[in-house]
């Protein structure tokens, strides 16, 4: 009872924020010590092993699989939960816990084994709420998202603009995607990322936790920052701002990874994604 009490205490009085980058941390230290290098190409099953099996001591009838291919595991939770107790007894939400703490921080696990591989969980199916959690693991195709942004920044150019592409994922779905207009339009702040996200967040709401951003070009502080109170689980990019004004484009020397690391949130930054295509956009 002593330990129930004390994890209630810590979910009412600690910012959701502290608690996700502690739970981050433990998990990546495990994966480091067992994984020290990933697993490159493990696969949603190796990393649903990994995760329920290895790390939480879990065992398959706690989380049986319901559907399975070689990019997507899907599985439903029924183990014993040390957070559904503490919610039911303090009276918190778990659809707000799960996702502000333990929802990113799993994704720090998986992402140590290949950040293609992201961690979904259907809130509206979760325990109270429903007899088990719903959650799964999807391998995302990188180059296929980027070739869609590179197709918006193609638009972009042919319409007078300057060329840049963004489109918002869920796991494997694009849920939003958008071009530059601010040449055309007259309005600064008509960046693709800016317009992709402001799409996602009137599809999804304004917490994108689990979705990825992807840019033709490393997002600025000022999309970089959007990203940030979107709250994305990861930004995805194929050209740097370093490399794009080597090229003669004007732009703010901030690079996105950074903004990352000042926020709040926990984002990913990954960079070099259809590299060269994107370059050739730019020279």
């Amino acid at each position: 009872m002593a330990d129930l009490a004390d994890k209630v205490a810590r979910l009412q009085s600690a910012k959701p924020v502290v608690l996700e980058a502690e739970v981050a941390r433990k998990r990546q230290a495990w994966l480091t010590e067992r994984h020290p290098v990933g697993l490159p190409g493990a696969g949603p099953r190796r990393a649903f092993e990994i995760f329920c099996f290895d790390y939480l001591g879990l065992e398959p009838a706690d989380v049986p699989v319901v559907s399975e291919s070689v990019d997507e595991i899907v599985w439903l939770s029924k183990n014993p939960c040390p957070t559904l107790d503490a919610c039911a007894t303090g009276g918190l939400d778990t659809r707000t816990v799960c996702r502000g703490i333990y929802e990113k921080s799993t994704q720090a696990l998986i992402s140590g084994l290949d950040p293609r591989l992201r961690f979904l969980r259907d809130y509206r199916e979760i325990r109270p709420y429903a007899p088990h959690c719903r959650e799964r693991i999807v391998k995302v195709d990188f180059e296929a998202m980027m070739a869609a942004a590179l197709k918006e920044a193609r638009a972009s150019r042919a319409a007078g603009d300057k060329g840049y592409g963004a489109v918002v994922t869920l796991g494997s779905e694009i849920v939003a995607r958008a071009r530059d207009t601010a040449g055309t339009t007259g309005d600064p702040s008509r960046h693709a990322e800016m317009d992709a996200l402001r799409a996602a967040t009137a599809r999804l709401g304004s917490n994108l936790s689990g979705c990825l951003l992807f840019a033709t070009c490393e997002p600025c502080p000022m999309c970089a920052a959007m990203a940030v109170w979107c709250n994305v689980s990861g930004v995805v990019y194929g050209a740097s701002i370093a490399e794009t004004a080597a090229l003669g484009r004007t732009r703010i020397a901030v690079p996105c990874a950074e903004i990352a690391a000042r926020s709040p949130a926990l984002i990913e930054v990954i960079g070099g994604v259809g590299r060269e295509d994107c370059l050739e956009l730019y020279r």
